[in-house]
């Protein structure tokens, strides 16, 4: 009384089995192996996918090349803003963010307020106070 599931494999032709990786089968052969579908994929099916797929890729190209040409176009006559590069001198979260070294005295400027750091007693940049 034990059902024994379906067994589902492709052998390797040019190859050793632990040689293939994931993308040498065509996808309708992959779904069918997992049993994501119930009738093994024809030939004229798997051809006709391929197309599908190379003529999808050729219109993506066409499409990103003209909205390239288009961003130029509204780049150079001033519609869109181009766009901006940042230079990072250090991260925010450093106490000493911008500075060379941190300092036992807390700074502000403006609205910014940096606070001060501990330095062992006896070191070369700290202050008598």
């Amino acid at each position: 009384g034990q059902i024994i599931p379906e067994r589902r494999f492709v052998e390797a032709i040019n190859r050793q089995a632990y040689q293939y990786e994931m993308g040498d089968f065509p996808t309708e052969w992959e779904a069918w192996i997992r049993k994501k579908r119930n009738d093994p994929p024809t030939t004229e099916e798997i051809l006709k996918n391929e197309n599908y797929r190379e003529e999808m890729k050729q219109k993506i190209k066409e499409v990103s090349e003209k909205d390239k040409l288009l961003q130029a176009k509204e780049y150079k006559e001033g519609l869109v803003a181009g766009p901006v590069h940042t230079h990072v001198k250090g991260h925010a979260s450093a106490p000493y963010y911008g500075k060379k070294e941190p300092s036992q005295d807390p700074t502000s400027t403006a609205s910014t307020f940096q606070p001060g750091s501990w330095m062992p007693p006896g070191s070369a940049s700290s202050h008598n106070k």
